[in-house]
């Protein structure tokens, strides 16, 4: 800790327990400003500076190390240099989004977890099915598809498996379905979103991943910066004047590049190329 006032350096171990944390950050005098290495555990720790109302700056793990020429990792030597980085004002920040885009975040990719799910368990049902004959496709998912395959005479094991598949699939697309509600109703609130579902082909859970993790779209310098982000450019391992191209570089979020790669594949799209 730097008193950029009178030059003073503190350094001071912080225990995780009760709430140590918040008191000391709730002392401090004047306008703070908070360096933190980027990392998965981190959010509790911003969605504090957020209530307290401290500018904290994540800094891009890289970028940082790339600072430090040795090699060795140690923490108070890594608090230094991050110290000495915004200090000198060349802190890499990368941008974070605030507590209310990252809970929608959590809404996506809860809703995503169900959906996977459920298609396992709508790919064993299928599995069953073709298995004894039954050749319904998509229409197994139907009330008279799921009568159909009901009806299968099978072995009491196998029996008791396809019962409790399918009750698992009834429960599963129940619950999808409150969660696309609730993913609908959050994104007619964001003017983003809501602007993005009036364009054919994207629903609430595409134009809603697109407005929660992109952000502010402007911050991109152009259509390459923002692809980039998201992963949607091939890699490139260019030398000696000759380009060479890769597979997508499959940064940034996975659901969103799963979502447009989805939104490409829709007649719309196929009808504008």
């Amino acid at each position: 800790m730097l008193n950029t006032e009178t030059g003073e350096v503190v350094e001071k171990i912080l225990r995780h327990e009760a709430d140590k944390v918040r008191e000391f950050y709730a002392s401090l005098p004047g306008q703070v400003r908070v360096g933190i290495e980027a990392t998965g555990s981190m959010h509790w720790f911003l969605k504090l500076m957020e209530e307290l109302g401290i500018d904290c700056q994540v800094g891009h793990p890289a970028k940082i190390r790339a600072a430090e020429p040795r090699k060795q990792k140690h923490d108070r030597r890594d608090a230094a240099l991050q110290l000495k980085l915004l200090v000198e004002n060349r802190f890499p920040s990368i941008w974070m989004p605030p507590t209310e885009q990252r809970d929608l975040r959590v809404l996506l990719l809860h809703r995503h977890q169900w959906v996977r799910m459920r298609t396992r368990v709508q790919n064993t049902l299928q599995a069953i099915a073709l298995s004894s004959g039954l050749r319904r496709g998509s229409t197994l998912w139907s009330q008279a598809g799921q009568h159909a395959i009901a009806s299968l005479p099978l072995t009491p094991n196998a029996a008791h498996r396809r019962t409790q598949l399918q009750t698992l699939y009834r429960k599963l697309d129940r619950q999808i379905g409150k969660l696309d509600e609730r993913v609908r109703d959050q994104a007619l609130r964001r003017p983003g979103a809501k602007l993005l579902m009036t364009h054919p082909g994207v629903g609430a859970v595409t134009a809603l991943a697109t407005d929660v993790f992109l952000g502010d779209p402007t911050r991109f310098a152009n259509g390459k910066a923002l692809a980039s982000y998201v992963g949607m450019i091939p890699s490139e391992h260019s030398s000696g004047g000759r380009q060479r191209l890769g597979q997508l570089s499959k940064q940034g979020s996975p659901l969103l590049r799963f979502l447009w790669g989805e939104q490409q594949c829709t007649p719309y799209t196929k009808i504008r190329a």
